[in-house]
């Protein structure tokens, strides 16, 4: 039977799935409400986010305008800061918080932070595992060979392991960006709270992310017969 159509998989599955539509829908509701609070600075997004970079030194990171709904982020490889539209341009609270917590990691990596460095090593690894973790965890169902929906699984904990790195990641960045946006004075402490809200609840959607691929991943180990009896 197709893991698909397995009463046990969707019993693993569903919570991880539930708790990751709660955290992205917590994260546009608290995104959306902060929008419509402009900040007393009237700084852009991005203007928040260069003031934070050159505070701290870091006047060679680009930073530019992506297309896609908060599809912020950091590329270590070029050193650019890619701000979505909505966050680019705009003056509000949830606009900074969020340009804000990307320069974090601009400032994790000219600081070594060891997290970030590891993740960054995780994605090829990560990519490769996730993509052909599937094939060999089908091929067990198929052939009902726990040998290889154990190999899947071990390719799966790629992705596991990366989720679970990604958290002090995340939150370390989120740390970084409210105590900039204080010192810079690009955010009031009262309008940093509510900044902080938005990347609060944001990362709630990387927790979401570690524990769903968590559960998928002992799902793949009990099927495998390495938890419990098969």
């Amino acid at each position: 039977m197709f893991m698909w159509l397995d009463p046990l998989y969707l019993l693993f599955a569903l919570p991880g799935l539930a708790l990751s539509l709660a955290a992205t829908c917590y994260t546009k509701s608290m995104f959306s409400k902060y929008s419509k609070k402009e900040s007393s600075s009237r700084m852009t997004g991005a203007q928040a986010a260069k003031e934070m970079l050159d505070s701290a030194g870091l006047t060679n990171v680009k930073i530019e305008k992506v297309q896609g709904f908060l599809s912020d982020h950091y590329d270590p490889r070029t050193r650019t800061l890619r701000l979505s539209p909505d966050v680019y341009g705009n003056t509000s609270l949830s606009s900074i918080g969020v340009a804000c917590h990307e320069a974090g990691h601009a400032l994790q990596h000219a600081a070594n932070y060891a997290p970030l460095a590891i993740r960054s090593k995780l994605v090829p690894a990560t990519s490769f595992g996730s993509n052909a973790a599937y094939f060999f965890i089908i091929g067990g169902f198929l052939f009902q060979s726990n040998g290889l929906i154990l190999l899947g699984a071990a390719l799966f904990s790629l992705a596991v392991l990366f989720s679970i790195v990604t958290l002090p990641v995340e939150w370390n960045a989120t740390s970084r960006a409210k105590g900039a946006v204080l010192q810079s004075g690009i955010l009031t402490p009262h309008e940093q709270k509510d900044a902080g809200r938005v990347l609060n609840a944001a990362f709630m959607t990387y927790v979401a992310s570690a524990v769903s691929s968590a559960l998928i991943l002992l799902y793949f180990l009990l099927r495998a017969g390495v938890l419990g009896d098969d």
